[in-house]
């Protein structure tokens, strides 16, 4: 799973600043602060948050979403957008909510790094991760444009494509009421854009799908950190990633 993240401005921009020029990038910038919802030091998706995201429409210039896919068949997006957070990579290319958007409209997330909680003894303990070199990370996800038939506002929604777990996400992704450990598709930057090719027969399919797979524990970092949730929860303040140590819990990695 991936519910919680952290992406600041520089992460969210991560694609855009690859080719941008400098004026480029003050306007993308204006729009970002303007547009989605920065800070973002820890926000969760069941806050729907407005984020930039990069299309196969618009691969370097980042539009904005918001957090929790809702497809075009749906009535009200509060009735589904909280069950799509997160997309199960071996089934969008079943699932009714995700299929369409699987075919033909996937999206790139650029974030500095994501939190997960790990269940030790009665507690839960929540932990950030991120790559090792600190560079931003870069997501598989699903996106599509939805129009509420009461107002006709057009909403762009996303969702966050996710994979079976490392080692050491196993470790730490520990829900004893899941059936096995989830990470999010963390795309490595020299295949991000396969990710956005169109797909014109079964073997593309297939060279997507080969992307939907763990990225190597070898190449991140994960460190416990304070209470997310709860009245003792730090908020979405800058420390919200910072160190936090409890006592007897710590990771072989």
């Amino acid at each position: 799973m991936c519910y919680d993240v952290k992406a600041q401005t520089e992460a969210q921009l991560k694609r855009a600043m690859r080719d941008a020029d400098e004026h480029a990038i003050r306007e993308i910038k204006q729009k970002l602060l303007r547009e989605t919802d920065l800070p973002l030091y820890h926000v969760t998706g069941f806050a729907h948050p407005k984020m930039f995201i990069y299309t196969h429409e618009s691969p370097n210039y980042p539009v904005v979403s918001q957090w929790g896919l809702v497809p075009s068949w749906a009535q009200d997006k509060k009735d589904i957008w909280n069950k799509t957070l997160n997309a199960r990579g071996e089934t969008i290319f079943e699932k009714n909510s995700f299929k369409k958007s699987a075919q033909d409209k996937r999206c790139i997330i650029c974030i500095d790094g994501f939190y997960e909680h790990h269940h030790y003894r009665k507690e839960t303990i929540p932990y950030y991760i991120s790559k090792k070199d600190n560079n931003p990370i870069s997501l598989a996800g699903l996106w599509n444009e939805w129009t509420d038939r009461d107002t006709g506002e057009v909403l762009n929604t996303f969702s966050i494509v996710t994979t079976e777990g490392n080692p050491m996400m196993a470790e730490i992704h520990n829900n004893p009421k899941l059936k096995g450990p989830r990470m999010p598709v963390i795309l490595p930057d020299e295949l991000a854009d396969e990710w956005l090719l169109e797909i014109k027969d079964e073997l593309d399919r297939k060279k997507l799908e080969e992307l939907i797979t763990s990225y190597p524990e070898t190449e991140l970092q994960a460190h416990t950190v304070g209470k997310l949730r709860g009245k003792h929860a730090l908020g979405n303040v800058p420390e919200a990633s910072e160190l936090y140590e409890y006592e007897d819990v710590k990771l072989e990695y």
